[in-house]
């Protein structure tokens, strides 16, 4: 009882600062919209390239402030076509990391193939597992993202038949993780890297098995090759 206690209110304080997180970000946001407008009107600076890559950053930093403050919340899930949505997960960031970094995305499914998901959050996860991605290849590398069909079997104790499933496989060719650390990288706290709290994959894992009903998991990893994460979702 004491530790489900425990465990309840660390719940409460995550959300309680992850919603004045996305209060406090209000502020300078409205600001960067305002200079946005300014430049935009602007005769010197109406017709630059960074009036248009502001107003990219200033809509992520409105998607990442939407984020931390649904924490909490309960997402509102959706059919959205998988393919387009798992392409704008990562154009911002391919934009945003270095060049000799290649993303791919492969789809044994139709391009229409829809999944169950809340936009913000899946993107969340991508952009997370991506990200780590990155870091591991030191820069230099590829990311592949293949989007495939899931054998759902019925139990036979159960009356419902099992939802149809779909996965993402997202594949890097970075350092791999050794086989007793596997378990560790959704532990909250677990980081290799100098500045990070070891959150984000923990928070990953909880959006896609908790909130999206899904399972996330490393597939594949090997220690100088690089690693696989799967996504599972409900269609």
């Amino acid at each position: 009882a004491f530790s489900y206690s425990r465990r309840a209110e660390q719940n409460r304080v995550w959300v309680g600062l992850a919603k004045e997180t996305a209060h406090q970000l209000g502020t300078p946001l409205s600001s960067l919209v305002g200079w946005q407008e300014y430049l935009r009107q602007s005769e010197r600076f109406h017709d630059e390239p960074i009036v248009e890559e502001l107003g990219k950053d200033i809509k992520r930093l409105e998607i990442i402030t939407e984020r931390f403050s649904n924490i909490g919340s309960v997402p509102v899930l959706k059919a959205e076509n998988l393919y387009q949505t798992t392409r704008n997960a990562i154009a911002y960031l391919e934009s945003r990391v270095s060049r000799k970094v290649k993303f791919t995305i492969e789809t044994d499914l139709p391009l229409d193939t829809p999944a169950c998901i809340n936009v913000p959050l899946f993107d969340w996860v991508v952009e997370n597992i991506c990200k780590n991605a990155v870091d591991a290849m030191d820069g230099r590398g590829s990311i592949t993202l293949r989007l495939r069909a899931v054998k759902t079997r019925r139990q036979w104790w159960r009356r419902r038949t099992p939802r149809p499933q779909v996965a993402i496989d997202i594949t890097d060719t970075g350092k791999g993780i050794p086989r007793n650390k596997l378990e560790n990288v959704f532990t909250p706290g677990y980081t290799t890297k100098k500045r990070g709290w070891g959150l984000g994959l923990a928070l990953a894992r909880r959006i896609i098995d908790n909130y999206h009903e899904g399972r996330l998991f490393v597939k594949w990893s090997e220690v100088g090759k690089g690693t696989t994460f799967r996504l599972i979702l409900n269609q």
